[in-house]
């Protein structure tokens, strides 16, 4: 085996097979757009003929940037959140960004971990999702690498946010089972806890969605029963299940249910059909996330999409700007809601998939106030 061969392949031995600079070579790799096509070509061929692969340590020393980015979630058990993954994989792959992904179990400590700790410096960029955190530790967020918020803990943070419309996405669903004709609409999912702290400001997902419940039932007429919330912590398909199992088995009375997210609604799913109770000639039954499991069930469940290919697709561009930027920027952090429809099948007497409304929207500067904050008929 010759020297050549034992030594890695650099750019100067693809500059000089392909008859053209280093500069060339370089302008190549980064896909700078003013290359000549036949000059690119000879030079790809030069790369693919040599085996030359890109020095990523030196690449960093030199642009001080990893080319990978993290995304921290509370958990991949929950299939919105495997799937919120999956669509910032690809988002991030069509920008040549790897993605490193973090699971933080929602545990404050965890995700303050995230934010300051050592694996911080191995990636150019965060996209997190905080559970445990909340914006009384908005300080936390105040880091010197590009972030991006997703979620309904955390407002008025130093960096840009992306959500979903849970108020009006969540106030649609539950007006979709009154149209129905629907009387007693239990929410599975909220805990005693899931109102307004003392300023009236709305954070969390359970908080912003039961007040979209209780919207609905204000503008219908219809009087709020708190007896009608069944608590289920965490949400997953078990807590859904045993949640509204014991609820039936102790004599309550629905003929709809609103689950908080899509495996709460498979577990109520599994409830009723345990009990045989008919769905949705009995008991009609949503949920939320429109994740790909409702599609499958029997019958199939009607849900709200709240854009999560949206949620992904925002995220990492406005990751991939700041990062750009140089991991500093004077643009202002904005806040974006991405569009939600509620989705009709089976589960709410439907033949089909139905889009029976759509909440659009909006993009605005960070401020503290969630969304709905402002809503005066649940502020305490």
């Amino acid at each position: 085996m010759s020297d050549r061969e034992l030594r890695a392949v650099t750019m100067a031995d693809v500059a000089r097979h392909a008859g053209v600079s280093v500069k060339t070579v370089s302008n190549v790799i980064n896909d700078y757009p003013h290359i000549r096509p036949g000059t690119r070509d000879r030079v790809e061929a030069s790369i693919a003929a040599l085996g030359y692969r890109l020095n990523l340590s030196a690449r960093r020393l030199r642009t001080r940037r990893t080319g990978m980015i993290t995304l921290a979630v509370p958990e991949l058990r929950l299939p919105y959140f495997a799937e919120l993954a999956d669509a910032v994989i690809r988002e991030a792959d069509v920008r040549g960004l790897t993605v490193l992904i973090e699971q933080t179990g929602g545990r404050a400590e965890r995700e303050r971990e995230v934010l300051s700790g050592a694996r911080r410096q191995l990636t150019d960029g965060l996209i997190l999702s905080p559970l445990g955190l909340t914006s009384a530790d908005r300080a936390s967020f105040a880091i010197d690498t590009p972030l991006v918020l997703l979620g309904e803990r955390v407002f008025g943070a130093p960096a840009d946010h992306v959500t979903m419309n849970n108020v009006a996405a969540a106030r649609a669903a539950t007006e979709h089972l009154l149209g129905l004709g629907r009387e007693r609409i239990a929410v599975i999912g909220p805990s005693a806890t899931d109102t307004a702290g003392p300023s009236g400001v709305m954070t969390g997902s359970a908080t912003l969605r039961l007040a979209g419940y209780r919207d609905a039932l204000k503008s219908a007429g219809r009087a709020f029963d708190p007896a009608l919330l069944i608590p289920a912590v965490p949400w997953h398909r078990s807590a859904g299940a045993e949640a509204l199992g014991t609820f039936l088995d102790g004599g309550g009375q629905v003929d709809a249910v609103f689950a908080l997210n899509d495996a709460l609604a498979l577990g109520a799913l599994y409830a009723l059909h345990a009990r045989r109770v008919e769905v949705p000639e009995t008991v009609a039954l949503i949920g939320f996330d429109d994740v790909d499991d409702v599609r499958y069930a029997t019958p199939t469940l009607s849900s709200v999409a709240p854009g999560r290919d949206e949620i992904a697709r925002t995220a990492v561009e406005l990751l991939h700007a700041r990062i750009e930027g140089g991991g500093t920027s004077d643009a202002e952090y904005v806040r974006v809601v991405t569009d939600s429809r509620v989705i009709a099948r089976q589960s709410t007497g439907t033949d089909g998939e139905r889009v029976v409304s759509e909440q659009p929207g909006s993009r605005v500067p960070v401020t503290e106030q969630p969304l709905g904050a402002s809503e005066p008929a649940f502020r305490v």
